[in-house]
């Protein structure tokens, strides 16, 4: 298949596809596709999870390493398949339609309608803690979804100014929030049992392993995202060398935003103080202003749950753009809205699901429901490394390509097999620990099997 058909008709058909964007942007791309929500309030569900400070600490500085080790994989991938469609390119152009299908198919179904219910029910939360109206979260998220739907349906252009303002309110919420916590609070509070403390009550155990794996599930979840930023590939100006180095300084910058709000999150709040309570970012804001904290870092949350929406409506439709011109979806999918430019059919599709999942699970179900899913393709996209290098040096032109490499993985072949490894561990403890919410999940996604067929036999017709 010529991976660069999809592309060039893309570009042909929507104008707005052109490369305007920079590292600058990019950036914001990749750290606005991973802080959301899980910042705010997974810190709570791992200190359910693992009862003390060091291994609170441990299971967030072990998330940032894995995700650190994503950029490096994805930024070479980037460089070798600047793409539209990013991730779906990659699989599809490294294994088969039918596996690009399947990633796409689970994006839709689960992996991004899912990530982007838990955002939504987490907006509610914070919405409903800021003006006490009288209506349960999942009504709040539908109505979230439903506006932002509506609003990415009109365009990008006034999607893209909401993005960038929303983008810096959700900065100045993190900032906020870890400098009061340290100039406040934290210097005059002794923290429960010690930072250092280790893992006390934990011994070396299946049991042990098992809970610490169901600890990174939340954290996991909350550093995800970096790879919808390749969706935009063909937007992206010089997306060999931009793209790259925009996911590996965009996830530094997160990981190192993640540590500090969790080492304030422990010191101020302690392990217990954390675990009783789901909206920890207000309790330490409180504690440092009184109840106009909590109302403020109650509001920047809100609205930077409604950023990370706003992104995913944005990014997410371009791989099923791409599916529907590989024709391995419905044609209308692939259609853009005359004056306005954008599908309008998928963004559509993927307000409607999110919805109905928000209103269906509660917050933790919607985690494990996602994760199993969405770690079963990032393990499957990281042995694309091998299967391009490999093709590589199978013939000069892409042995050219493959010099034009901008980055390189440190430690590959053994860090991103590691990689590999993590990821379907991670679905193998999610399956045998939650297995009802994750075999759903997976069950959805098998049933993309029949679809393609069905999708692929019709096109062939």
């Amino acid at each position: 298949m010529d991976s660069s058909t999809p592309s060039s008709a893309t570009s042909h058909a929507a104008p707005a596809l052109a490369r305007r964007l920079g590292l600058f942007d990019a950036t914001m791309i990749v750290m606005g596709g991973i802080i959301g929500s899980g910042i705010f309030i997974n810190p709570y569900v791992v200190a359910q999870r693992v009862t003390t400070p060091f291994l609170i600490l441990f299971v967030w500085a072990l998330g940032g390493l894995i995700a650190l080790a994503a950029a490096f994989i994805w930024a070479e991938l980037a460089a070798l398949r600047p793409e539209v469609g990013g991730q779906y390119a990659y699989l599809r152009d490294a294994y088969h339609p039918l596996v690009a299908f399947l990633y796409g198919w689970g994006l839709l179904l689960v992996i991004q309608t899912g990530g982007m219910a838990a955002v939504a029910v987490t907006f509610a939360r914070y919405f409903l803690e800021l003006t006490n109206l009288p209506l349960a979260p999942g009504i709040v998220a539908a109505i979230a979804l439903a506006s932002l739907t509506v609003i990415n349906c009109l365009g990008v252009r006034a999607g893209g100014s909401v993005q960038s303002f929303l983008m810096v309110l959700k900065i100045i919420a993190i900032v906020a929030l870890i400098a009061f916590g340290l100039s406040l609070i934290w210097p005059n509070t002794t923290p429960s049992a010690g930072i250092g403390a280790v893992a006390g009550g934990f011994p070396p155990s299946l049991s042990f392993l098992t809970t610490l794996g169901a600890a990174m599930v939340p954290v996991l979840f909350a550093y995800g995202g970096w790879q919808t930023a390749s969706f935009v590939s063909g937007e992206i100006r010089e997306p060999r060398k931009n793209l790259p180095r925009a996911l590996i300084i965009g996830v530094s910058g997160v990981v190192l935003l993640y540590l500090a709000v969790n080492f304030v999150c422990v010191s101020v709040l302690g392990v217990e103080g954390l675990a009783n309570t789901k909206t920890p970012a207000s309790d330490v804001m409180r504690l440092a202003l009184g109840p106009f904290g909590a109302q403020a870092i109650a509001a920047g949350i809100a609205i930077s749950t409604l950023g990370f929406l706003s992104q995913g409506m944005l990014t997410a439709p371009r791989v099923y753009f791409a599916m529907a011109e590989d024709g391995l979806f419905f044609k209308s999918v692939g259609k853009l809205h005359p004056k306005t430019n954008v599908p309008i059919l998928a963004i559509v599709l993927q307000g409607l699901l999110a919805t109905a999942i928000a209103l269906w699970g509660k917050y933790e179900q919607i985690l494990n429901y996602v994760v199993s899913v969405d770690f079963i393709f990032f393990g499957a996209t990281a042995l694309c490394v091998f299967v391009f290098r490999r093709r590589s040096k199978a013939t000069n032109a892409e042995a050219a390509e493959g010099r034009m490499r901008i980055t390189t993985i440190p430690g590959h072949p053994v860090t991103t097999a590691l990689f590999v490894a993590i990821c379907w561990l991670v679905v193998i403890n999610t399956v045998y620990r939650y297995p009802g919410n994750t075999l759903i999940g997976l069950a959805i996604l098998l049933a993309g099997i029949p679809a393609f067929f069905f999708w692929r036999g019709r096109n062939t017709k």
